[in-house]
């Protein structure tokens, strides 16, 4: 007997609508009904490359499917996660979940009422990366996370925080496992209105620190993630889809063998090329596509209501959260005119 598929149509005919549409075509467990945006030539245009319908107006479509990713601005986030969930169609929300808090509680408020599946789409919680990070299972004490880039041209409605350090804190706050205690940022905007350079600093009720950068206004990308813990240090590289683990226990020995040569008078420590002395794990990395994966998993979700998405609204909830907390400290520590110009 062959498995129902689940209807499924996209919001929004940009980039990553593009993106959606294109996974939502090719999952076996998916029929791609529907694309959707107020620019009807570009739903057409999509529309015809993935072989379905294109829509001007999401109010066409809410009887018709069973599950829908909304890829537009921000802003629009709150209207049109209410329209399908009020007609119990399960929402992914590209990321952030919403324009502000207000409007995410609503929705996570929402789909409480309703009991709907709402996932929020940090496609990076599916990075191959993070989901080996994920398998270690360690208690991190320490993460530093950096997240360049030249601009992208993108997601102009939205600050660097909201833009790329959402994927960093929605990571951290998975890693960290606790609330949040405290937030110390610093951001300057350069091109625009918002700010396109931050820098924060949360520290965890269980103790965790975590300080993240995040930039539009690099000269190259970089997109890397360090983590200390009592288990193993970790340094990977989102970009590479590489990583290295260094274990305490099997390193103990190193340092005493180290004083004993020392000690000897005559062993030349030149000569030694350390990194041979440490025991050095690479992180087992599975080259998968983070939007399948995180498509895979909302669906399996819809289908069976015993399985969570990647990201639940509940979590995209929290990033935000701590995301306007970071947009705070940024304003409270904000550079006067005053003080600039004495410098």
């Amino acid at each position: 007997m062959q498995e129902t598929k689940v209807r499924t149509a996209v919001i929004g005919a940009g980039k990553m609508g593009s993106i959606h549409a294109k996974v939502y075509s090719q999952l076996p467990q998916s029929e791609l009904v529907a694309v959707i945006d107020v620019n009807i030539e570009k739903a057409k245009t999509l529309a015809e490359k993935y072989n379905c319908r294109a829509y001007s107006d999401c109010a066409d479509i809410v009887d018709r499917v069973d599950a829908v990713t909304i890829a537009t601005p921000t802003v629009t986030h709150l209207e049109l996660a209410g329209l399908f969930i009020e007609n119990n169609v399960a929402v992914l929300i590209e990321k952030p979940l919403a324009a502000n808090v207000d409007d995410g509680g609503k929705i996570v408020e929402l789909a409480k009422k309703t009991n709907s599946v709402v996932a929020v789409g940090h496609s990076e919680r599916c990075n191959p990366v993070a989901q080996a990070m994920k398998r270690l299972d360690i208690e991190p004490k320490f993460i530093e996370a950096d997240r360049i880039s030249p601009y992208p041209f993108r997601s102009t409605d939205v600050g660097v925080v909201l833009d790329v350090m959402i994927h960093d804190i929605d990571i951290i706050l998975s890693l960290a496992a606790s609330k949040v205690k405290k937030v110390d940022a610093a951001g300057v905007n350069v091109i625009g209105d918002r700010e396109d350079i931050c820098n924060a600093r949360i520290v965890f009720e269980n103790g965790c620190i975590a300080n993240i950068t995040a930039s539009r206004l690099a000269l190259k990308t970089e997109r890397r993630v360090r983590v200390f813990s009592r288990q193993a240090y970790l340094s990977v590289d989102y970009l590479k889809k590489t990583g290295i683990i260094i274990k305490a226990d099997p390193n103990i020995n190193v340092v005493k063998w180290i004083n004993e040569q020392k000690a000897s008078g005559d062993f030349d420590m030149t000569s030694v090329n350390w990194p041979d002395l440490l025991c050095i794990e690479q992180l087992q990395i599975d080259d998968k596509e983070p939007v399948r994966l995180q498509q895979e998993a909302f669906l399996r979700a819809v289908v069976d209501r015993e399985f969570m998405p990647e990201v639940s609204a509940e979590e995209g909830l929290a990033a935000l959260q701590c995301a306007e907390m970071i947009l705070a400290s940024v304003e409270e520590n904000r550079w006067s005119e005053n003080i600039v110009g004495n410098v």
